[in-house]
Parts: structure tokens; sequence; C-alpha cells
């Protein structure tokens, strides 16, 4: 599996969490048959490493949505914001601009027509606090 269909299954597992408010493990149990070839290792730990730091996840979209309330973010956004975020503040051999530009056709491809934008934007003003990571 390329790791960018393994990143479409972590946002749908961090999306499908924030849906039903269910954790990623249950939804991993729930879903095995769901998935064609079952769920790749790098969506597994990316998923739950998203869920495991949401908090420190949510602190960093709520300081760079400006102009935007928390509560007004669709899902798709936050399960794309939130998994990007991840990727730039705790995965150390991804680059930030993969991440971010991974989030950009992630949100492009299930959001709506201002999401591929909005997140570019947000994560671009976060990659500045977070910058380049040694690689």
């Amino acid at each position: 599996m390329t790791r960018h269909k393994a990143r479409e299954q972590a946002f749908a597992l961090i999306f499908e969490s924030s849906i039903n408010k269910s954790t990623v493990t249950e939804n991993i149990a729930g879903d095995e048959g769901v998935y064609d070839g079952g769920i790749d290792a790098f969506a597994q730990k990316t998923a739950c490493g998203v869920e495991a730091n949401e908090e420190a996840l949510d602190g960093m979209i709520k300081k760079y949505i400006r102009g935007w309330s928390f509560a007004r973010l669709s899902k798709v956004t936050l399960s794309v914001l939130r998994l990007a975020l991840y990727e730039m503040m705790f995965e150390k051999d991804i680059p930030v601009s993969v991440s971010i530009n991974e989030a950009v056709l992630i949100a492009g491809k299930y959001g709506g027509a201002e999401d591929a934008p909005f997140v570019n934007g947000v994560l671009g003003s976060a990659a500045k606090e977070i910058g380049e990571k040694d690689a």
C-alpha cells in the first residue's frame, strides 16, 4: 500500500471516530473487512497517535484558524488538520512540506471547495512555528 493510501485510511479512521464518538481501536476492530487488504500499519499508528495527542493538536488548530471558531470546522477539515499536524509535530521522518501537501490532497478529495485552501493556510501558518524537521 502506498503511503498516500495509508494516510487516506488514517484519515477515515480519524473521521469515523469524530462522527461515531468511538475510539480508533474500536473502529479498527469493527472495520477490518471494510478496508480492502486490511488496515495499514502506518495508518493505524498515525490514527492512534492523533487520538493520543488530540488535545495538543486541537490547541494548534485553535491557534491558527484565524477568523473561525473551532466548533464551526467540518469533521472532514478537522480530521485532515489533526492528521497533518500529528505528522508535522510527531513524525520525525516525514518532511513538513509532505504532510501539508498530502493534507491538501485529502481535503480536496473529501472536503468542500474551500477546504483545501483553508487547510493549506492553517498548516502553512503552523509550519512556521513547527519548522522543518531534521531528516
